[in-house]
């Protein structure tokens, strides 16, 4: 008798869901609809042009090269100017220390396969970045959260569930996604310090950080980690894992994104990045040198910053306007999300399909948290929209908002 193929899947199959935004895309994307919900870069600035001549370039001077197969490590041009841009960050390694991934969603599932085994802890903070657990949810990983407030993972609450053993602690420091809020260096200290005291690595995700648009840069944990262990710069030594990646500063169909730890890590990465897809392709990266060398990524960014600056100050503005008493929202200093807060007794999930009605979508914040709270939470995106999109699309949400309120205070009490 013919099994059915769910008989037939392994059992980490069944730890294998959809992902909660691509479901609301599909449906947000409809005609009409202005949509928040999705992480979008806006392409209104991607370097079209410059993708173009980049593509002339490497054909006419690579040519077979480019289409053939490559290193597993990463075309070595591309991975000095990524150790160039992250010298701005003070981040100051070999190339050799630095391993090319298909985008940040792959190096976050190779990172899931070389640290989690069934059952094991990781340490997140609350909410975290839905496409995180997605990837680890695969290896059976179990979640130990850490609140957050306007900045960022409470560090002083850190301890209790570093006790536990977890097998690292992944943060987003910068900007972070969903909430839009950044982590201050003291509570990055703390991080640091505590980690080290229970031994236990950090992953720094930092897709974002270049996107400030307000205030000073703050040293990254990987700084602040080979600070506090008196690293002399000649080597790579540290308990952080720092992962960015070129989607937010050129355009993430490239699918290019990069990891810097020490060399053990890195050379179980391109182990394990192996067996996955042999290489990154060719021919992308060699197209992302083309376009990212010779200072353009750091002129370029300016750009960027200049547009969605522009739009989180519009959104921000909207939200004031419109927004009635008892709604909250995060005040980013970069990225491109926001985070609201609703009153107690509305669900963000409950209301999608009327604001969909009302033609604007967001992405309900329940499934941002592992221990599944934040019913009243929703992630809005402000960096995708146009400035007419956000000033209507915020209009509806705050006019279904008020009306919401207006529905719970009259409701007869059961």
């Amino acid at each position: 008798m013919q099994k059915s193929w769910e008989q037939r899947f392994a059992d980490r199959a069944g730890l294998i869901d959809s992902s909660a935004i691509r479901e609301i895309l599909k449906y947000s994307s409809a005609p009409g609809v202005i949509s928040f919900a999705g992480g979008l870069p806006s392409p209104d600035v991607f370097p079209v042009a410059e993708f173009k001549r980049a593509c002339e370039v490497v054909l006419d001077e690579a040519g077979p090269a480019s289409l053939q197969y490559s290193p597993t490590e990463g075309f070595v041009p591309l991975r000095e100017v990524i150790a160039e841009h992250s010298a701005s960050y003070g981040i100051r390694v070999p190339i050799e220390n630095i391993q090319l991934t298909s985008g940040s969603q792959q190096a976050l599932d190779l990172l899931g396969m070389l640290f989690i085994d069934p059952g094991d802890y990781v340490v997140v903070e609350n909410p975290t970045y839905l496409g995180a657990l997605q990837a680890w949810n695969a290896y059976g990983a179990r979640y130990l959260t850490v609140p957050s407030d306007e900045q960022g993972m409470r560090t002083d609450l850190l301890e209790d569930v570093l006790r536990k053993e977890p097998r690292f602690i992944y943060v987003l420091p910068n900007f972070q996604n969903p909430s839009g809020v950044t982590l201050p260096l003291e509570r990055r200290q703390e991080l640091v310090e505590m980690a080290d005291k229970y031994g236990i690595p950090i992953i720094e995700d930092d897709p974002y950080g270049k996107l400030r648009y307000f205030g000073e840069n703050i040293a990254p944990v990987f700084v602040l980690d080979q600070e506090y262990r008196g690293g002399n710069g000649d080597e790579v030594e540290g308990n952080v894992i720092y992962m960015s990646t070129f989607s937010k500063l050129l355009a993430p169909g490239i699918r290019m994104a990069w990891v810097i730890a020490e060399l053990e890590v890195i050379r179980k990465l391109v182990f394990a990045k192996q067996g996955a897809d042999l290489h990154s392709p060719t021919f992308n990266q060699m197209i992302a040198y083309e376009v990212a060398r010779d200072g353009f990524l750091h002129e370029y960014s300016k750009t960027i910053r200049a547009t969605y600056k522009e739009r989180l100050l519009l959104m921000l503005e909207a939200m004031e306007e419109h927004f009635p008493e008892g709604v909250e929202w995060t005040k980013p200093e970069g990225g491109m999300f926001l985070w609201v807060t609703l009153p107690e007794g509305l669900d963000a999930q409950e209301l999608l399909p009327k604001a969909v009605e009302r033609k604007v979508a967001y992405v309900p914040g329940q499934p941002f948290h592992p221990d599944g709270s934040g019913k009243n939470t929703m992630r809005v995106n402000f960096s995708n929209a146009s400035p007419q999109m956000i000033r209507e699309g915020i209009a509806r949400l705050g006019a279904l908002f008020r009306e919401e309120l207006e529905r719970l205070v009259t409701a007869p009490k059961s």
